[in-house]
């Protein structure tokens, strides 16, 4: 605008008509807020230790911190910064069974359904070391992170055996058609505990999303990100993954709150804790419906 004035020679008001502009926008002076540059060295902090997040997802953990803070502004700053936003993925296509349809059952209590399923890793010597997920679909929750250099249908059960202690028995698990799962002794036993089963079909992933969607957080936020030597060192480090994921981790679907602080709200059992850090539910009918999968 100063630059036009004394170009042409003209007054302020002349400019601004001619660049179609407000003369209170060239007088209005911008006001930063006292805790700018708190707010700042905070949100560079958190992007920096969690490369995957972004800007909403970092306002969730800065206000669980204390932060009163509006997604915008820390969208703002998170621009300014030179933040980079991690990239969108591309949409894929629904897959369903051959008859076109995708029906399964839909969670609608904590302990009503719950999924596992395994997860490939190596370590830095080539050793393949496998790991057994297990979440509750209805909450989020991941319950167990068991690793080990091979994991069996007895080490499935002895996994179950805890978490059935510990957690209470579900009325459903949801799993592939592996060994380890389909095995007689699995299957026999999960029906005199009165459990059902729900295999999903032979070659359709999908039809086991919330499992599948959370194998994919992991992957992503922690086994890509971490180089393991030893197996105790991949132990440790998914569990303490697992406790972060719980407890920090903002949850898109769960009004970007951490999985299980509403899980135990709900249960009525313990209130919300601090952790330390790693380095809505649905309301349908309890029927079978159809519709598409929603992933974590």
């Amino acid at each position: 605008m100063i630059y036009a004035q004394q170009k042409l020679g003209i007054t302020e008001r002349q400019a601004c008509a001619a660049l179609g502009q407000s003369r209170g926008l060239q007088r209005r002076q911008s006001i930063r807020a006292d805790d700018e540059e708190a707010l700042t060295a905070d949100i560079i902090t958190l992007a920096r230790q969690y490369g995957r997040y972004g800007y909403k997802r970092i306002t969730a953990l800065l206000r669980t911190q204390g932060w009163v803070v509006n997604h915008k502004r820390v969208e703002r700053i998170w621009r300014q910064e030179g933040l980079k936003v991690p990239t969108r993925h591309k949409k894929k296509g629904r897959l369903y069974l051959n008859d076109g349809s995708c029906i399964r059952l839909r969670p609608c209590w904590p302990n009503h359904v719950w999924a596992y399923d395994f997860v490939a890793e190596r370590l830095t010597d080539g050793t393949k070391i496998r790991t057994l997920t297990v979440v509750d679909e209805y909450t989020r929750e991941c319950l167990s992170l068991r690793t080990g250099y091979c994991l069996k249908s007895d080490d499935v059960m002895s996994v179950l055996t805890e978490l059935f202690t510990t957690r209470g028995v579900p009325d459903h698990i949801r799993s592939d058609n592996g060994s380890e799962f389909t095995a007689k002794s699995i299957r026999s036993w999960l029906e005199r505990l009165g459990i059902k089963t729900l295999y999903i079909e032979p070659g359709s992933p999908w039809e086991n999303g919330y499992n599948e969607s959370f194998n994919g957080r992991l992957r992503d936020e922690c086994l890509n990100a971490e180089t393991f030597h030893t197996l105790k060192e991949a132990q440790v480090i998914l569990e303490q993954w697992r406790h972060h994921y719980n407890h920090i981790r903002p949850h898109t679907s769960l009004g970007y709150k951490p999985p299980a602080p509403l899980a135990r709200m709900k249960e009525g059992a313990y209130a919300y804790a601090s952790a330390p850090s790693f380095m809505p539910p649905y309301t349908q009918s309890c029927n079978l419906i159809s519709g598409p999968n929603n992933g974590g």
